[in-house]
């Protein structure tokens, strides 16, 4: 089984399947697109270079995205990045045009949900990214955290609550 499982992944599929869900996961870790670009490639390699010791205990996109989610957790540990932070501004993309009124205003609703989940505790964000984020259940986001399902489900009512109260009024 462990053999047909190296056979089946290839590099180039495995980019194509999951690369939007790496992409999404690192943006909302790093909140730069630049850098969560980089952190994409990152994965990948690591992904490439360590197909081989995946053994099928868990679903391939259970496994790229703890990938993903180590990676991202490096980078924001990096003293480097603490200090580079600092002194950087994120800049987002705008919408541009005459007639985007509704679409400015859905980007901005966007954007504020966004950043209140990335300002949540690390915790509570993991879970929250898995569930919603990479469409993962309770059971396989408790796995991918090494957790229990218990404390998953409890950090994901938190997390929610955290948001409501973040976003009250604002949404």
């Amino acid at each position: 089984m462990h053999q047909e499982n190296r056979e089946v992944h290839d590099i180039e599929t495995l980019i194509r399947e999951y690369g939007n869900d790496v992409l999404r996961t690192a943006y909302m870790y790093v909140k730069d697109s630049h850098l969560a670009e980089d952190i994409f490639q990152d994965v990948f390699i690591k992904v490439n270079q360590k197909l081989h010791t995946f053994q099928g205990d868990s679903n391939i996109k259970t496994w790229i995205i703890r990938i993903t989610i180590n990676t991202c957790k490096d980078y924001m540990k990096s003293a480097w990045n603490q200090k580079v932070m600092q002194f950087t501004e994120v800049h987002e993309n705008t919408l541009t045009g005459k007639d985007e009124f509704v679409a400015v205003e859905q980007e901005d609703e966007n954007r504020l949900v966004r950043d209140a989940v990335i300002q949540l505790p690390q915790k509570y964000k993991d879970v929250l990214l898995c569930v919603y984020f990479q469409d993962m259940s309770v059971a396989e986001t408790a796995k991918l955290l090494g957790i229990a399902e218990g404390t998953a489900k409890s950090r994901l009512s938190r997390a929610k609550d955290k948001l409501k109260l973040s976003l009250e009024g604002r949404i």
